[in-house]
């Protein structure tokens, strides 16, 4: 399986502007440029953005994988990634990740979550400190 997203840009770093798009069409032709990435409140994405969305999905979905294997079917599960841009590198990916898990105890989630946090496709490509904190609601 080959999945692939396309970017252009047009102009300088700092003035120019660029847009996404993705093979599934969820993301057509999404914008971003300088104020997206580093500055709040400006239409449009930046990639960082980007990866945070990738790293929440595949892990909540990995998670639901490993909960199934031990025997386990989440009723929800919430995950909130925030990556964490330093010195123009990614320094960390940070999960949050509330579950309702019925007969599940907490020992059994934490590592259910730790599990998928290492093995999860996304975490397995960024080079970076992964880290999470989860909850049973």
């Amino acid at each position: 399986m080959k999945r692939f997203a396309t970017a252009n840009w047009q102009g300088s770093g700092k003035e120019g502007k660029g847009t996404n798009s993705t093979q599934s069409g969820v993301l057509n032709n999404a914008q971003y440029s300088f104020k997206t990435r580093f500055e709040d409140g400006n239409p449009g994405t930046n990639p960082e953005e980007l990866v945070a969305a990738a790293h929440a999905g595949c892990f909540t979905m990995k998670l639901s994988f490993v909960l199934n294997e031990a025997g386990f079917t989440a009723d929800n599960i919430d995950t909130k990634c925030t990556i964490d841009f330093q010195d123009g590198a990614i320094v960390e990916s940070h999960l949050d990740i509330t579950a309702t898990i019925p007969g599940i105890d907490d020992t059994q989630f934490q590592a259910a979550v730790k599990n998928a946090e290492e093995n999860c496709p996304i975490s397995k490509l960024l080079n970076t400190k992964i880290t999470s904190t989860a909850s049973l609601a």
